[in-house]
């Protein structure tokens, strides 16, 4: 059932009502007579279809379904109350976070929900580091880092924050060159020996620089030549080759959302799981720092 705000005014009542056990301390807590506090619950009734109280002489009783209901109200009242003192109390959070991240997790997936936090935060400030392709998790002038890498990540006090997929994209016009839909064995070889693949050269610390692909070509068991093609040191640079129609990148699935919404990269596959993922380092405790902590792990979830 769609509550309508009449119902949900009504509902207002029925708790004080219901806690209270008086329609007449009910009418002096919200300031309003005795006889419309009897109206409103009427209606109430009406609406729901549900008997709520048992009148009598002495006052008022709650019957079996109004206790039901009066149990799932100020359960939801106290939920409402709840999140609203989580919401002032995180608006009264005052602080500076330092985080240190890759230049391509920052620009596709962070900086485009960040005004989602200072929203909710305003006066918590992040001071964002992208300055290289890998993050030296082990940089103690940071108060958080995000760090791509392989699964299980290689500081066991990390915190998974997304778990990372692999899908090839292009641009459409570089789609239209090649038979995607042919899956014969001749078919796969000659479309393999004839794209230009492009690589994120330096995925992780001492990573080979064909390695994404090589892990992508034998998770589909296609025998062809990872080592080929153009090599960037940023993933976010091969998907911008792909953009411009240069090859095929294998891109990670997190960091390609908007850009296959815009229609700018495309893809004939599935993304299958990368064995990778985005880590976060914590160097540092504070309110401020949990707050951001917690919002990013939640943000996370909400897109898996």
């Amino acid at each position: 059932m769609a509550l309508k705000g009449n119902i949900l005014s009504g509902l207002v009542t029925f708790e004080v009502a219901a806690r209270l056990g008086s329609f007449t301390k009910t009418a002096m807590r919200l300031h309003i007579t005795t006889g419309a506090i009897s109206q409103q619950i009427n209606l109430l009734e009406n609406q729901l279809s549900i008997k709520l109280f048992e009148r009598h002489s002495r006052g008022i009783n709650l019957t079996d379904d109004g206790r039901k209901l009066y149990q799932a109200v100020k359960r939801n009242f106290a939920d409402i109350e709840n999140t609203l003192d989580d919401i002032k109390q995180g608006q009264s959070l005052d602080g500076e976070i330092k985080l240190k991240l890759t230049p391509s997790f920052a620009y596709k997936w962070l900086i485009p929900r960040l005004q989602k936090f200072y929203n909710l935060y305003p006066n918590i400030s992040i001071q964002t580091y992208a300055e290289g392709a890998l993050v030296d998790y082990q940089d103690r002038s940071f108060d958080l880092a995000i760090d791509y890498g392989q699964s299980p990540y290689v500081n066991q006090g990390a915190k998974l924050l997304l778990n990372e997929q692999f899908i090839p994209v292009m641009s459409p016009s570089y789609f239209e060159r090649f038979n995607w839909q042919d899956n014969s064995v001749t078919q796969q070889k000659k479309l393999w020996q004839s794209v230009t693949l492009l690589h994120d050269a330096m995925p992780w610390r001492h990573a080979k620089r064909h390695a994404e692909w090589h892990y992508w070509f034998d998770q589909m068991k296609i025998k062809a030549d990872s080592n080929q093609g153009h090599f960037f040191n940023r993933t976010d640079m091969a998907m911008a080759a792909a953009e411009a129609g240069l090859g095929v990148a294998l891109a990670r699935y997190a960091l390609v959302a908007e850009d296959f919404k815009q229609g700018r990269l495309m893809s004939p596959f599935q993304a299958i799981e990368a064995n990778t993922g985005y880590y976060i380092i914590q160097h540092r405790t504070s309110a401020v720092i949990q707050c951001f902590k917690s919002w990013l792990l939640a943000e996370s979830a909400s897109v898996e």
